[in-house]
């Protein structure tokens, strides 16, 4: 398969400061990318600039081919790491709002979701927990037939239930033929879904591979390499 992301040599400076430093990275075609990183290390930065809402310093960035766009914005399913709907809304608004939104959103899809992760359509977003909203932004987010979905800490501070049932959904209703990429310093949670991992520090990436052969070459699992990594 070929690359459906390809960044090179990435910087983004802010004043003085650089959030991303020189980084380039593949992201192949049907395959799940964790960035792991803790937090400032330039992990949201490069999502940011991903999905259009930051411009890069220098360097270049394709999706699918495409520089980031209108096109690449139709094939990217974003969840940001803060609730983006409306207070007014009940649960059926923020479908509807999808639905019209965006051409590929599944609506039975979404309906599976919400009986999965046992939320009613009639619920006020304003009654929801931190970890229901979690829940929804994912069902909002999966429910689209993208190409590369992103999720920007998708289970940061939810408790151990939710963040099951979360995890739960990503693997039950991840399409196989989309890529994803996962921003996280939660690894032990969510080791588990990487085919590759890239350790991100101070904007630059400093270790990358097959989160496989990576466990095989170390004896160690993917938290354990993480705490390695950032402990020095």
């Amino acid at each position: 398969m070929g690359n459906l992301v390809e960044i090179k040599r990435i910087s983004k400076n802010y004043f003085n400061k650089k959030a991303l430093d020189n980084l380039s990275l593949n992201i192949e075609e049907g395959k799940v990318l964790g960035i792991l990183g803790p937090n400032g290390s330039g992990k949201t930065t490069l999502i940011k600039i991903m999905t259009g809402l930051l411009r890069q310093s220098s360097g270049e960035l394709l999706i699918d081919g495409h520089k980031v766009g209108v096109y690449t914005k139709s094939i990217v399913s974003y969840l940001p790491d803060r609730n983006f709907l409306y207070n007014w809304m009940i649960i059926k608004d923020a479908l509807n709002f999808y639905s019209d939104f965006y051409y590929d959103f599944d609506e039975k899809r979404a309906e599976e979701l919400l009986h999965f992760m046992q939320l009613e359509k009639n619920m006020k977003i304003t009654s929801l927990s931190k970890g229901m909203m979690e829940k929804l932004n994912l069902i909002l987010v999966l429910s689209r037939k993208a190409k590369l979905y992103i999720l920007d800490e998708p289970i940061a501070g939810v408790d151990p239930v939710a963040r099951d049932q979360i995890l739960d959904a990503i693997i039950k209703n991840y399409d196989s033929n989309s890529s994803m990429i996962v921003t996280t310093h939660l690894v032990r949670d969510m080791e588990s879904l990487f085919d590759d991992v890239a350790f991100l520090k101070d904007g630059k990436i400093i270790l990358e591979g097959n989160a496989e052969s990576l466990r095989e070459e170390k004896n160690k699992s993917i938290d354990e390499i993480y705490k390695e990594v950032f402990s020095n």
